[in-house]
C-alpha cells in the first residue's frame, strides 16, 4: 500500500483536538522535503519517525480502510427504497409524543426519510409551536423566501397558486432558490373543505423508469441546467437546476427539481429545444401516471414530512367556501437530517427507548 507523506503527517492522531475533533495541525508549515527517516510495525500499528524528529503512530486497520476508499464509513448513505401509488397504507407513521420523548424513534423516523423520502407524524398538537419543535428534532428551521414558516390557505390577492383553491400540479418546492429547501414539513391544522386530496410521487421511481425506458431523455435531464424564477412585487429570485439529481456517493437518482409554474423561459438554443422538450414532457407525463401517484386526504393533526428533492407533491382542487383548509409548513436542510441520523443510529438500535430527547409540549 502506498501512502503520501503529507497525508500521513496531516492525519496523525495528534493533529486533532481531542475535544472538538477539529484539526489543529498546520500542514502548510511543514518542510517541502518532509519524509520518514524510519518506520516499523508494532503489533497492529505503524510507527513513523519524521525528518523533524516527530513520531506518529497509525492503526493498520485504519490505514487499510482509507486505502480501500472506505473512508469514515457513513451510516447516512443508504440504498433508497422506491415506492409507488399504493404506498399510502405502508407509509412510515410515527406519533408526535413518541418522537418527542424517544431518540430511538427519531432515528427510525430519520431512517424512513432516508430510505423512502416520506413519513407521516400523527397526533400533532394544534399549535404553531408543535411544528417548530417537531422540525427541531432534525435541525434548525431553514428560512426560504417565504420566511421561516408559511401558511397554505386561500386568501385574497394570492402571490402563489398554493394560496388558492385551485389544483396544484406535481412539483418540488422553490427550485428558483440557489439551494432549494431539503426536508419539507406540512402540518394540517384543519381540513374541512370538500376535495383537495394530496398528491405525492416518489420521483426517484419515475426517474429510474425513465432511465430504463428512455436513456437519452434521462441523460438530457441530468445534464441540462433549467432556469427557474419566482417573482412578486418585491422579489425576483432566479437560478438554474438540473431536473434529475444524481447522488455523488453512489450514483443513484437522489431527486428532482421540477415545477412548471416556476419554470422560466427555457434559454437553450432552438435546436436544443428539439431534444430537450421531448425529454421534459415525457418525464412530466410519467410523474402523473397512476402507477406512481399516491393520493390521500391529509387530516387535521397530521404532518406529512418529505424530501423536497425527491418527492413531487401537489393537490387536487377543493371547493371554495366548502370549509376551512389550513396547512402550515417549514423546511429543514437535508444535511441536518443526515447528521441527526448518524448520531442517533450510532447510539440506538431499532428498539424503542424511553429516555427523553426533548420534553413534550403541554397540550
Amino acid at each position: 500500500m502506498y501512502f503520501n507523506y503529507f497525508w500521513l503527517r496531516d492525519n496523525c492522531v495528534t493533529s486533532w483536538d481531542s475535544s472538538t475533533q477539529e484539526r489543529t495541525f498546520d500542514i502548510l508549515d511543514e518542510s517541502d522535503d518532509l519524509h520518514a527517516t524510519s518506520a516499523w510495525l508494532d503489533n497492529e500499528s505503524l510507527d513513523i519517525i519524521w525528518s523533524d524528529g516527530f513520531e506518529s503512530r497509525y492503526d493498520l486497520h485504519w490505514l487499510e480502510r482509507w486505502h480501500k476508499g472506505e473512508n469514515h464509513g457513513d451510516l447516512a448513505v443508504r440504498v433508497r427504497k422506491t415506492w409507488y401509488g399504493d404506498h399510502y397504507s405502508d407509509m412510515a407513521r410515527f406519533n408526535y409524543d413518541d418522537v418527542m420523548l424517544n431518540p430511538a424513534s427519531v432515528a427510525d423516523w430519520a431512517e424512513a426519510m432516508l430510505d423512502e423520502g416520506v413519513a407521516l407524524i400523527q397526533h400533532m398538537p394544534n399549535s404553531d409551536e408543535g411544528l417548530k419543535t417537531l422540525c427541531e428534532l432534525f435541525g434548525t428551521v431553514r428560512p426560504s423566501f417565504s420566511g421561516y414558516t408559511f401558511d397554505v390557505k386561500s386568501k385574497a390577492n394570492p402571490e402563489n397558486l398554493a394560496y388558492t383553491s385551485k389544483a396544484l400540479e406535481l412539483h418540488t418546492d422553490l427550485p428558483a432558490e440557489e439551494l432549494a429547501p431539503g426536508i419539507q414539513f406540512l402540518h394540517c391544522r384543519v381540513n374541512d373543505a370538500q376535495g383537495g386530496n394530496s398528491l405525492f410521487v416518489d420521483a426517484t421511481a419515475v426517474a429510474n423508469a425513465l432511465k430504463q425506458q428512455h436513456p437519452k431523455y434521462f441523460k438530457i435531464l441530468t445534464e441540462y441546467e433549467v432556469p427557474y424564477r419566482y417573482t412578486t412585487d418585491y422579489q425576483d429570485v432566479r437560478t438554474k437546476q438540473r431536473i434529475i439529481e444524481l447522488d455523488p456517493n453512489n450514483g443513484e437518482v437522489s431527486g428532482i427539481n421540477f415545477s412548471q409554474h416556476l419554470a422560466d423561459v427555457f434559454d437553450f438554443s432552438q435546436r436544443e429545444m428539439d431534444t430537450f422538450y421531448p425529454a421534459f414532457r415525457k418525464f412530466g407525463q410519467m410523474l402523473q401516471y397512476s402507477q406512481y401517484l399516491m393520493t390521500f386526504r391529509l387530516n387535521a393533526g397530521e404532518c406529512i414530512v418529505f424530501d423536497n428533492h425527491r418527492i413531487a407533491h401537489g393537490r387536487e382542487s377543493f371547493e371554495k367556501g366548502s370549509g376551512a383548509r389550513h396547512l402550515r409548513g417549514c423546511y429543514v436542510d437535508r444535511g441536518d437530517l443526515r447528521s441527526v441520523y448518524r448520531v442517533l443510529r450510532a447510539r440506538y438500535s431499532k428498539a424503542k427507548v424511553t429516555a427523553p430527547l426533548q420534553p413534550s409540549l403541554e397540550m
